[in-house]
């Protein structure tokens, strides 16, 4: 069996993903080492991991060099990350030849799910009504039942389509919502497929009532959505955000919101995270924050923990995986 450890710097998150049941499924696949390592235990004793096989981590992954990962984990064949992004880490370990596999998959799903959500509710007014209604402004919170569209035959953008994105086209086409897609990366098939229609960030944000991030966070998307794009969403019209912070820049969107009460902004997450208790964020009232929920929490985890398992046994049994990260996919990954 190979030999495999687990390798975190953060206990909390470890003891979420990895409980008793999953150590001993882990354990039963592998020659496991059940003590957690972070990495200055590596840096410290580099000769008692250097016939590691098999990397099982999560949240609080270390990053380390080409050098260190050839010094520290020269027989090193996987990585398996019972969590989504691998952008903090993946490089060096590809670069020397190590497979990396992700959980972004299982992520994928409660963040279709809370998308598509906030979605439905977006388009019933549910937003500006519960705030006039917390107020109670009564009479303008029914006003405003008769000005927001419903779920039906109406225009949703969505900013990316990757696994997220393509997860959120589909639950929404069952709500018969016409989907329009931003995705320089997305081929024509795909777009068939999903029965999505690919157009322009400007004409996503004329033409859809709801616009949802789903961008991958790299040097080339921060700062992308900015006021020329914000001023040009529809009336009574909800910007949803589920990406990454860094792709919008606030003060623009700050701007526009307090420009125009009639546009919402629902946002999981934001740059830097959380905002800063006095930033317009907390005090405009078309503004709804919610802390970072969109992903795997609570149970939820344990779908992550079940994806890689099946990976990991999936590698041990010679048989194609399905969770891969690649060099080329990390150009479009979150």
């Amino acid at each position: 069996m190979k030999k495999a450890i687990f390798l975190s710097k953060n206990k909390e998150k470890f003891n979420l993903v990895f409980p008793p049941e999953t150590i001993k499924k882990i354990g039963a696949l592998t020659d496991l080492d059940e003590r957690l390592y972070n990495k200055e235990d590596v840096q410290n004793a580099p000769h008692r991991f250097s016939d590691t096989e098999l990397i099982f981590s999560t949240w609080g992954m270390p990053a380390f060099t080409e050098e260190e990962i050839r010094t520290c984990f020269p027989h090193l064949e996987c990585v398996f990350y019972i969590a989504g992004s691998v952008q903090g880490f993946a490089r060096p370990f590809l670069a020397c030849g190590v497979r990396v596999f992700s959980a972004w998959a299982a992520i994928a799903v409660p963040v279709a799910e809370y998308t598509v959500s906030q979605i439905l509710l977006a388009n019933k007014g549910f937003f500006p009504q519960t705030r006039l209604m917390e107020r109670q402004k009564v009479s303008d919170a029914y006003a405003l039942k008769n000005v927001y569209p419903g779920n039906y035959n109406e225009k949703i953008g969505l900013i990316g389509c990757g696994m997220i994105g393509s997860m959120v086209a589909g639950m929404l086409h069952e709500h018969q919502l016409e989907v329009l897609v931003y995705d320089p990366f997305l081929p024509a098939e795909k777009a068939e497929s999903l029965g999505v229609t690919p157009c322009t960030l400007e004409r996503l944000f004329s033409e859809c009532r709801v616009i949802s991030n789903h961008l991958p966070n790299n040097a080339s998307t921060r700062s992308m959505l900015n006021y020329s794009l914000f001023s040009r969403m529809m009336p009574c019209s909800t910007f949803l955000n589920t990406g990454r912070g860094a792709q919008v820049v606030e003060a623009d969107l700050c701007r526009l919101l307090a420009e125009r009460p009639d546009v919402t902004a629902v946002l999981d997450v934001t740059y830097p995270e959380p905002p800063e208790l006095s930033h317009p964020f907390f005090t405009l009232p078309n503004c709804w924050l919610t802390p970072h929920v969109a992903g795997s929490i609570g149970k939820e985890t344990l779908r992550m923990s079940e994806y890689m398992i099946d990976e990991a046994t999936r590698y041990l049994g010679g048989k194609p995986c399905r969770y891969e990260v690649t060099e080329k996919m990390l150009a479009t990954m979150a």
